[in-house]
């Protein structure tokens, strides 16, 4: 596979260019025009949630090829890095990603760990993505459980103009100053067909492989045969398959569509302990060491059926099944000779589940008052094996979670400047009490073209299969899950003030004034339950509080755009899971900018793209002279993520070159004091942001016609 396929694509970039129109604004631009949470699709102006459209240009100037690619400049959002796992975690608003919901077409996408939340963000390819939709505020009636903080929502591409769309592009990166065409750098290979059938039919198939080589810093590589600690990567290498399918029908007032994804990730682990076997007879040796390969795939099937019968209601209706799960293969390598024994083959975790969801509106077909009402149904079975990460010989994890929820709303149109909507959703579990979530949402259209929007809403947090049902007990560890966990309760409040002016010249300016406040309660730590011997165990017993405000402003000039924000936010946590805890606000507070001109006359767009991230603090528990706990401050370093691209089109924009520079401030790791030591291990001293300043190349080939 790997760069096999870059030589297959090869031929398509070389062919003659067809003559083109440019493509239909309004089939490949939606960026005016909202989904989520809408009873019918509309424009963001009459949202009345506050939506933030990532559209398919902006994807494209970033050269985004997956999901932590495209949010590292987003306000308010943290992409948390894993190099140790080869993950990336994100946080909304300072809460983590067990608190919002990733969607694709409005499913939640299961992972290693649930559905929805705390998906792996480089797991998701945007390859056949429309536009990227960021909900801000509680969604818990719209979408359940796990939602306080907001919705992200991927829409794909489901039709063209075209007849035929055939567009394969190579890109490739260097991983720092890591580069070659072999084993070094970050290469990435795709193909998109979409075919129309005739006015009623449409099909595409994508299939996307990326092939990440690793980050050494100052390690040695899989074959270093010393000793010394520096054997392996620094950023763990892994390799991706991204296969994606849709078909679609359309019918007058009706469509269906089906979609089909499997995701193929391949991550290898090497040991840094190597065993070196020494012969003093002959003074030769023969290193081995403890590796580990880890294979993840994802089956994801959705089935829709969306339309309206006239004078009666509109309807949309998914069904999905979705399975993720992940083998390990563990052996010794014997270094010199190349060779794996003592290999032992396991399943490792897995979920797989059904999923389904229907809402049903405009049974009054009235343009003052609308209803809304739904279900959403999800079985979820659950595997974790005695040996995920524990290294203890206990009993697998087999569980199913059921979940079984009824809501509905009311969208009331005031007058034309004032709407509100109230709702109510009913969580019937099969491992929890009945829970519910409750929102009012509101729109007030003011004078000179001002908008103000407050959303109000609740969302409970179901306790992960991690804190459910963990059992690492040995001579040094107690670490247990709590099958008595409750749901944590979440409320947030989150006010919007929007302005946009059209001033002399064609000058567009967008301002965005937003101020919330986020409180969760029973909120699930792992507390200290006995101190001799020591044991751990998941509880309901802190609180956690962020409120903040932030500014944004756009602006639209002939070629010209330019985006800038700051917001500004506290964090209070109520630690009496510790001895000790302070629940004062702790403030940080983050920038961001970006700014694109376009030069008509070559068919170039220029960009460059800043986020500064201040320092972050938080109370930890740290052990005086005296070995006594107290109370302390810690701090994490800011830092700044720059980047750039230049993006060029030749031959009637059938061929596009774009080049860049990632991470130009060159950021590899940011110092801490404020991470404190758990069951595990100690404090960090410093946590890995990224892999330096990367440079990348994209070609790709639009054949349309």
């Amino acid at each position: 596979m790997r760069n096999k396929t870059l030589f297959l694509l090869l031929p398509f970039l070389s062919l003659t260019a067809f003559s083109q129109e440019k493509e239909n604004d309004s089939i490949n631009n939606l960026s005016e025009v909202v989904i989520t949470g809408q009873y019918n699709a509309q424009s963001v102006k009459k949202s009345v949630f506050q939506v933030k459209v990532i559209s398919r240009e902006d994807i494209d100037r970033q050269a985004g090829n997956n999901l932590a690619d495209l949010l590292n400049q987003t306000l308010n959002i943290n992409i948390i890095p894993n190099a140790s796992t080869g993950k990336s975690g994100v946080q909304l608003f300072g809460l983590d990603a067990q608190y919002f919901k990733i969607l694709v077409d409005n499913i939640p996408i299961i992972n290693d760990e649930g559905l929805g939340n705390n998906t792996d963000l480089t797991q998701i390819n945007l390859d056949d993505i429309q536009q990227i939709e960021i909900v801000e505020g509680s969604m818990g009636v719209e979408y359940g459980a796990n939602a306080v903080s907001g919705i992200i929502n991927i829409i794909t591409k489901k039709n063209s103009k075209y007849k035929w769309e055939i567009t394969p592009y190579i890109q490739e990166e260097t991983i720092g100053s890591e580069y070659n065409l072999v084993d070094r750098g970050r290469h990435i290979q795709s193909l998109k067909v979409g075919h129309n059938f005739n006015e009623k039919w449409y099909a595409n198939a994508v299939v996307t492989t990326n092939d990440f080589k690793g980050f050494l810093n100052d390690k040695k590589g899989p074959n270093h045969i010393e000793n010394d600690g520096l054997r392996g990567y620094e950023w763990l290498p892994k390799e991706q398959l991204n296969v994606k399918s849709l078909i679609s029908y359309n019918l007058m007032d009706h469509r269906f569509f089906y979609k089909f994804e499997f995701f193929k990730e391949t991550t290898d682990r090497f040991g840094s302990f190597v065993e070196l076997n020494e012969n003093t007879q002959t003074g030769t040796n023969d290193p081995k060491s403890a590796d580990a390969i880890f294979n993840s795939e994802r089956f994801f099937h959705h089935l829709n059926f969306t339309g309206k019968f006239e004078n009666i209601m509109n309807y949309d209706a998914s069904f999905s099944y979705q399975q993720q799960k992940r083998n390990v293969e563990e052996f010794f390598y014997w270094i010199r000779r190349g060779e794996k024994t003592d290999v032992n083959k396991f399943e490792y975790e897995s979920r797989d589940g059904f999923y389904s969801k229907a809402n049903f509106s405009n049974f009054l077909d009235n343009k003052t008052v609308d209803f809304q009402v739904g279900y959403e149904v999800s079985e979820i079975n659950g595997y974790s094996s005695s040996l995920a990460g524990t290294g203890m010989f206990q009993d697998n994890i087999e569980r199913r979670l059921g979940s079984y929820d009824v809501y509905g709303s009311s969208e009331i149109n005031i007058n034309d400047k004032i709407s509100i909507r109230p709702g109510i959703r009913a969580l019937f579990s099969s491992q929890f009490d009945t829970q519910t979530a409750l929102s009012l949402s509101s729109r007030f259209l003011l004078k000179n073209d001002y908008e103000l929007r407050a959303i109000v809403g609740t969302s409970p947090r179901l306790p992960n299969y991690e804190e459910l049902y963990t059992y690492l007990v040995d001579v040094n560890h107690n670490v247990q899950g709590n099958p008595d966990l409750n749901p944590e309760q979440g409320v947030s409040a989150f006010l919007h003030l929007n302005k946009t002016s059209k001033l002399k010249e064609g000058i567009q300016l967008n301002n965005k004034f937003s101020a919330w406040y986020i409180d969760v309660k029973d909120r699930i730590e792992l507390v200290i339950v006995n101190e001799t011997p020591l044991e751990y165990k998941y509880r309901n017993i802190d609180i956690y509080r962020t409120i903040g405000t932030s500014f944004t402003t756009s602006l639209n000039y002939k070629n010209w755009i330019a985006n800038a924000g700051v917001t500004f936010a506290g964090v209070s946590k109520v630690l009496d899971s510790g001895e000790n805890y302070n629940d004062d606000f702790l403030y940080g507070f983050q920038v961001n900018a970006n700014l694109s001109y376009k030069i008509e006359k070559i068919n170039t767009v220029f960009s460059a793209f800043v986020k500064y991230s201040g320092p972050q603090y938080l109370f930890v528990n740290k052990r005086n002279e005296a070995n006594e706990s107290i109370l302390v401050r810690g701090k994490q370093d800011g830092f700044t993520w720059l980047d750039a691209t230049v993006k060029k089109s030749f031959f009637k924009n059938n061929f596009e070159v774009t080049v860049g520079a990632r991470n130009i401030m060159d950021i590899t790791t940011i110092n801490t004091t404020a991470v404190e030591g758990g069951a595990h291990s100690g404090p960090a001293t410093n946590i890995l942001m990224g892999y330096g300043r990367s440079y990348f190349m994209k070609l790709l080939y639009k054949l349309n016609f």
